[in-house]
């Protein structure tokens, strides 16, 4: 039986979900929803790249740059797993399921990461992350953790897209971007302050990577390898 579909956006089927409310219907069908995002990965990903998206939500930034730039592969995580049925039905219902896996676990870059971790779910998904208030969430998962390091050497993604409503701070301090060309980043300070996101971008500015003006915000950035610059991110100074 084919899925009932509530919205499209760049050409992507969006299923019905208990996910999408009126609100997130319209700004999906307006192009509005992860405008930023959506637009950066798609100016950076090119046919045949590997792709790793941590924090899939709905799984529709993965799905429309796989659908539109032909990707060679696109691995996402996502730690909520109320979300990992609706990502697998809207893979299904736009045959991309060969191309786009999802997996419901959390990366970790820092050195003695524990096996699993407490995620708290709230009501809404966008409101739903590590950093979450655990006193008020919905109820409180315990989800499977895996090497990010361990993962960027044995995938090799080209381009990396991160929206994990927090935890962007503690990924990129330890983490080792080998071989990754682009950039796509949500930055939290509602959580870190606005020192952590100057640290997240001198991680970033520090290991090669340079900002492309003109798609990204103080938010969002879209950024780049500089051909010239280092291999890797290297430790900024505080």
């Amino acid at each position: 039986m084919a899925e009932e579909i509530a919205a499209q956006i760049h050409g992507v089927k969006v299923p019905v979900s208990p996910f999408l409310n009126e609100t997130r219907t319209d700004r999906i069908n307006n192009g509005r929803y992860e405008r930023q995002e959506i637009e950066g990965a798609l100016s950076l990903v090119r046919q045949g790249d590997k792709v790793l998206e941590l924090g899939a939500g709905l799984g529709i930034v993965g799905a429309v740059v796989s659908a539109n730039r032909k990707p060679g592969k696109v691995l996402s995580y996502e730690a909520n797993p109320a979300l990992i049925p609706h990502i697998r039905a809207l893979y299904k219902a736009n045959r991309l399921s060969r191309r786009n896996l999802v997996r419901n676990e959390v990366l970790l870059s820092a050195p003695s990461s524990p096996k699993t971790v407490e995620f708290p779910v709230h009501n809404s998904f966008l409101g739903s992350s590590l950093a979450g208030n655990k006193a008020r969430a919905r109820e409180v998962v315990e989800v499977k953790t895996s090497d990010f390091n361990a993962l960027v050497a044995e995938f090799g993604p080209d381009v990396l897209i991160v929206d994990i409503e927090g935890g962007e701070l503690d990924l990129l301090e330890h983490a080792r971007l080998e071989g990754v060309r682009g950039v796509v980043i949500e930055f939290h300070p509602k959580v870190y302050g606005t020192g952590g996101m100057r640290r997240c971008k001198a991680i970033l500015r520090d290991g090669g990577f340079v900002q492309r003006g003109e798609l990204s915000s103080r938010l969002v950035w879209v950024a780049e390898r500089d051909s010239g610059g280092a291999t890797g991110p290297k430790q900024a100074k505080a």
